[in-house]
């Protein structure tokens, strides 16, 4: 793995680069991530023949940084995505674009693949459900009550100062609370973690990415439509998210026309960095247009 940066869209991104291949992977981590997120995943996908990128998404890493809340706008972060391959499309010139993401990775994902933005020749979700049918789902109380957070990271300052005191251990705290196995993510990821949203104005960044989504941008999506995702898709669900309730996975067969879902008992939100063998089984079954393998509990775990 190599850190390089990529000039697109009038910023600067630090991106993980791995494998030759000449078909291309971009994927797009969550909050409170980093690029690091994906490690298992770029070693996969390189070995199956892919060059395969992982971005610290504006706001993040060694990224470029704005500050506004209205800079991290849906619109502007699926620019950024467009404008990624773009600069891969002229770099090598690769026969196949696929695009992975997980949590808010997953969200700019499915903006993207609905508003057709790009030929894609295939979408991996991790994660995060269709917006169409998180808007059903919050108006059941299983999941609204799950999604309490996103209310609180309206208020201004107080969640900055919440997640930096202590360099970030409040983060760390997270992913431990919130995982089956804490242990599947190593200390040196989590501190990479801790100091990511400990660099100046790095907190306010990561949540002006919520802030911008509930002060306009879901409202813009909603009402621009959701057409069918005609990319063949394939979404990964850990059964054991703290956040995100199995019930806003209904409704997905709507808006996708060639759906592969595959779950995970046992495995919680962070699914790529809990199951890698498991995640990255999947999703190189799927992109060789193999049977996507189905894992129980102890299996996914393992």
């Amino acid at each position: 793995m190599t850190t390089r940066f990529i000039e697109a869209n009038g910023l600067r991104f630090e991106v993980l680069e791995c494998g030759e291949g000449s078909r291309f992977a971009l994927c797009l981590h969550g909050f409170p991530e980093h690029a690091i997120s994906w490690h298992a995943q770029l070693l996969g996908l390189a070995e199956a023949g892919y060059r395969a990128w992982a971005v610290n998404q504006r706001g993040y890493g060694n990224s470029s940084r704005p500050m506004s809340v209205q800079d991290y706008a849906i619109e502007h972060l699926m620019d950024d995505v467009a404008a990624l391959i773009d600069a891969a499309r002229l770099e090598f010139s690769p026969q196949e674009v696929v695009l992975i993401g997980h949590d808010w990775g997953a969200a700019v994902a499915w903006s993207f693949a609905t508003r057709r933005l790009r030929p894609l020749d295939a979408l991996i979700i991790l994660n995060v459900p269709h917006p169409a049918c998180f808007q059903a789902a919050l108006r059941h109380w299983r999941q609204l009550r799950k999604s309490w957070y996103i209310g609180f990271f309206q208020i201004p300052w107080l969640p900055e100062f919440l997640l930096c005191f202590g360099h970030g251990a409040a983060v760390e705290r997270m992913f431990w609370r919130s995982m089956r196995n804490p242990k599947a993510i190593s200390r040196e990821v989590l501190a990479i973690y801790r100091d990511n949203i400990s660099k100046p104005g790095a907190a306010a960044a990561m949540l002006n990415w919520y802030r911008a989504f509930f002060r306009g941008g879901f409202r813009r999506q909603t009402s621009a439509g959701f057409p069918v995702i005609d990319v063949r898709t394939l979404v990964i669900w850990g059964l054991a998210d703290v956040a995100l309730d199995p019930i806003t996975l209904h409704g997905t067969e709507n808006y996708v026309f060639d759906l592969t879902l595959r779950t995970l008992p046992g495995v919680s939100h962070w699914v790529q960095q809990e199951a890698p063998e498991a995640v990255n089984a999947m999703m190189l079954s799927f992109l060789r247009r193999q049977s996507v393998p189905v894992f129980k509990e102890r299996q996914a775990e393992g």
